[in-house]
C-alpha cells in the first residue's frame, strides 16, 4: 500500500478533486466510517452510503483510504497519518472540523441543540473530550484519560504505529488532528479553498521536506489563540449536556449532575491545554531513529534544581525540518557513542529549529552534557552555533517559555530553579556570546 504519511492523503484528495468527485472528502470519509461518535453523528448527520471505488483511485489508494477509516474504539490511533513536520494526525477529528467549515463557507446550517454548541468543536475534541474524562471520572486513577505519542515502523515509509503506553480515547495522534481540525474548518469557513491545495499547503507536503516550518509546526500556538480563555471548557460542557438526550449516551449521563459535568469539563480543558498548549511537543527518540543506550541508565531523582543551557556548535547551522533535525540527532549521537566512547547522545533535550524538542536522555536519565552536574539538571541544547547570532524568536520561546514551566508543572523542575548557561559549569565557550547574553534575561538565571 502507499505509505501512511500526509503526501499520500494528498494525493488522493487531488486524484479525487480533479476528476469531479460526486460529494466531498469528508462525507467519503464518514461513508468509510470516520465520525462514528453519536455526537458527531449528530451534528453532521447519518453517513452516506459506501460508494464503489472512484475510478480516480488505484485499488491501492483506495484500500489505504478505506484502512484508514475503518473506525476501531479500541485503537483511535490506527487513522492516522505521518505529517512532514514529524507529528502524527488521526484523518477522522481533521476531516470532521473540515467539513464543519466546508458548511460554513457554503452556508449550510447544522442541526441546532440545547444548550447551544459550537459544531466546529464539537466534532473535532469537544465530544472526545468529554467522553474521555466522563468515562474516567470512577476510576481508579489508572485510566489514561490524553495521549499516549507513538511511533512508525519506518519514518521514510509508514506503515505501522505503536502506541508508546496505554491508550486513551484522546491519544496524540487524535489531539493533533482535532487542533488541526479546528483550524483548517475555521480557515475554511471564512475562504473556501480547494482541499488538496489547504493541505498541501498546511502540511508542507511535496516539498521534499526540506523547505521550513509548514503551517503545522505552530498548531499548539495557533489553537491556543483560537480556542482562547474559557471557551474549550465552555463546549466540552455544554457537549456533555447535549450527549445527556442523544439515546445512545443518555445511560452515561444518568447519573451525572451539572456540577459534575461542569467539573469534568473543567479538568479536561485545563489538562488537554496544559498537555497540548502549554507544553512544547517532544519528538521521541523512536521517531528520530535513536541507537539504543548502552549499558544500564541511571536515573534522575526528580524534582531536578537546576537546567543548563548548551549550543551543538556542530551542527552549527540550525536544523529547521523534521528530516534535518533527526539526522542531526542521530549525527550527534554517534559522535558522543563512538568518538567521545559515551552511553548515549549526552543532552536531555535537544531544541531545533523546527518547532519541535528532541528527547536526548529525556526526563528520568541521568545526562553527559555538564560535567560534574549531570545528576542536578537537566542540559538543553540548541542545534547550531550562536557564537554570533541568536535562534530564532519562537525557538528562544519554546524553552524560555514553555519548557521550563511544563517541567515545573509536571514536578520534574523545582519551582525555585536555577538556571545556568554550561560555560559557568566548565571551561567552555558553550552556548556562544549571543545565547549566552540572551539566557542571562531568562527567570530563574543565576
Amino acid at each position: 500500500l502507499p505509505p501512511r504519511h500526509m503526501d499520500s492523503v494528498v494525493q488522493i484528495v487531488e486524484a479525487l478533486e480533479s476528476t469531479g468527485f460526486n460529494g466531498t472528502v469528508p462525507e467519503l470519509a464518514r461513508a468509510l466510517g470516520a465520525c462514528p461518535a453519536p455526537g458527531c453523528r449528530a451534528v453532521l448527520g447519518d453517513p452516506p452510503d459506501v460508494p464503489p471505488r472512484p475510478p480516480a483511485l488505484s485499488q491501492e489508494q483506495w484500500l489505504l483510504f478505506t484502512q484508514l477509516f475503518r473506525h476501531d474504539a479500541a485503537a483511535p490511533e490506527l487513522g492516522a497519518v505521518l505529517a512532514p513536520d514529524g507529528s502524527t494526525v488521526a484523518l477522522g477529528p481533521l476531516l470532521a472540523g473540515i467539513e464543519v467549515g466546508l458548511k460554513r463557507a457554503a452556508g449550510s446550517s447544522t442541526p441546532t441543540f440545547e444548550p447551544p454548541i459550537d459544531a466546529l468543536y464539537a466534532v473535532t475534541v469537544a465530544e472526545a473530550l468529554g467522553t474521555s474524562f466522563l468515562l474516567a471520572r470512577d476510576g481508579d486513577g489508572e485510566r489514561a484519560t490524553l495521549g499516549p505519542g507513538g511511533c512508525w515502523d519506518d519514518v521514510d515509509h509508514p506503515q505501522n504505529y505503536t502506541l508508546l503506553g496505554p491508550p486513551s480515547p484522546i491519544p496524540d495522534a487524535v489531539a493533533n488532528g482535532a487542533m488541526d481540525g479546528m483550524l483548517l474548518g475555521a480557515q475554511l469557513a471564512r475562504a473556501s479553498t480547494p482541499l488538496a491545495d489547504l493541505l498541501r499547503g498546511y502540511y508542507g507536503t511535496g516539498n521534499g521536506t526540506e523547505k521550513g516550518r509548514p503551517p503545522s509546526s505552530y498548531r499548539r500556538r495557533d489553537f491556543g489563540v483560537l480556542t482562547g480563555s474559557g471557551k474549550l471548557e465552555e463546549e466540552v460542557a455544554a457537549m456533555l449536556e447535549v450527549l445527556r438526550v442523544l439515546p445512545p449516551t443518555q445511560e452515561l449521563l444518568e447519573d451525572v449532575g451539572p456540577e459534575e459535568v461542569a467539573a469534568i469539563a473543567h479538568q479536561a480543558a485545563r489538562d488537554f491545554t496544559e498537555v497540548y498548549v502549554e507544553c512544547p511537543a517532544i519528538v521521541p527518540r523512536c521517531m528520530w531513529g535513536a541507537r539504543p543506550y548502552r549499558g544500564t541508565p541511571n536515573q534522575l531523582t526528580l524534582p531536578l534544581g537546576s537546567v543548563y543551557i548548551h549550543h551543538t556548535f556542530t551542527p552549527s547551522a540550525p536544523c529547521r525540518t523534521f528530516a534535518a533535525c533527526a539526522r542531526d540527532m542521530r549525527d550527534m549521537q554517534r559522535f558522543h557513542q563512538d568518538t567521545r566512547g559515551w552511553d548515549d547522545i549526552g543532552y536531555s533535550f535537544v531544541v531545533g529549529s523546527d518547532g519541535y524538542l528532541y528527547q536526548g536522555r529525556g526526563w528520568h536519565w541521568v545526562g553527559a552534557h555538564t560535567k560534574g552536574y549531570n545528576s542536578k539538571g537537566y542540559g538543553v541544547g540548541y542545534v547550531g552555533d550562536f557564537s554570533d547570532t541568536l535562534p530564532d524568536p519562537d525557538t528562544i520561546a519554546l524553552v524560555r517559555d514553555e519548557f521550563l514551566s511544563c517541567a515545573v508543572r509536571t514536578g520534574r523542575l523545582q519551582p525555585n530553579y536555577t538556571l545556568r548557561g554550561h560555560r559557568q559549569m566548565v571551561h567552555t565557550d558553550c552556548p556562544g556570546d549571543s545565547l549566552f547574553r540572551e539566557i542571562e534575561t531568562w527567570h530563574g538565571f543565576e
